[in-house]
C-alpha cells in the first residue's frame, strides 16, 4: 500500500501541479457519470413504472388536460434523465484545456532551465519536458473517456424519453 502511494506521489510530482487538478477533475467527472449510470439503471426504472401506472390509472386520457398532464410527466422524466449531463460535458471540455495548461507550464520550466544553465542540455530539460507531456496525456485520456460516457448517457436519455412517450401513447 505504501509503495502504491509513493508511486502515485512520484507520478504527480513528475506531472506538476496541473496533473493534480486534472486528476481531481477526472475523479469528479467519473463520480457524476457513475451517478448517472446508477440512476439510469436503478431509480429511473421505478419512476418510469410509477408514471406508466399513474397514466393507466386515469379514467380519462383523451382530453386536452390529460395530454398536458402526460407531456408534463414525460418532461419531468426527461429533466431527471438529463440531470448533470451538462456538467459532465463541461468537465470533458476542461480536461484537454488543463492538459494544455500543463504543457505550457512544463515548457516554461524547460525555458527557465535553459536560461539558468545557458545550455540546451537534454538532461537538464528532461524534467520540464516530462511536466509538459504527462498532463497533456492525462487531459486527453480523461476527455476521451468522458466523451464516450456522456455520449452514451445522452443517447440513452433521449431514447428512454422516446420510449416513454411511445408507451404512454399506446395506452391512450
Amino acid at each position: 500500500m505504501l509503495d502504491a502511494i509513493n508511486a502515485l506521489r512520484s507520478f504527480l510530482d513528475t506531472g506538476g501541479q496541473v496533473l493534480l487538478v486534472i486528476g481531481v477533475l477526472i475523479f469528479a467527472m467519473w463520480l457524476l457519470i457513475l451517478e448517472r449510470f446508477i440512476y439510469l439503471f436503478g431509480l429511473y426504472r421505478q419512476q418510469r413504472k410509477e408514471v406508466i401506472a399513474s397514466w393507466k390509472a386515469r379514467s380519462e386520457r383523451n382530453s386536452w388536460n390529460a395530454e398536458q398532464i402526460k407531456q408534463a410527466q414525460i418532461s419531468r422524466i426527461g429533466i431527471k434523465l438529463n440531470t448533470n449531463l451538462p456538467y459532465i460535458g463541461v468537465m470533458v471540455a476542461l480536461c484537454p484545456l488543463l492538459g494544455l495548461l500543463g504543457t505550457v507550464t512544463g515548457m516554461i520550466e524547460v525555458f527557465n532551465v535553459m536560461a539558468i544553465t545557458g545550455t540546451g542540455s537534454a538532461r537538464s530539460m528532461a524534467a520540464g519536458v516530462s511536466k509538459a507531456t504527462i498532463p497533456t496525456m492525462a487531459g486527453m485520456v480523461g476527455a476521451l473517456s468522458g466523451v464516450f460516457a456522456v455520449t452514451f448517457l445522452q443517447r440513452k436519455a433521449k431514447r428512454e424519453v422516446e420510449l416513454l412517450e411511445d408507451k404512454l401513447l399506446l395506452d391512450h
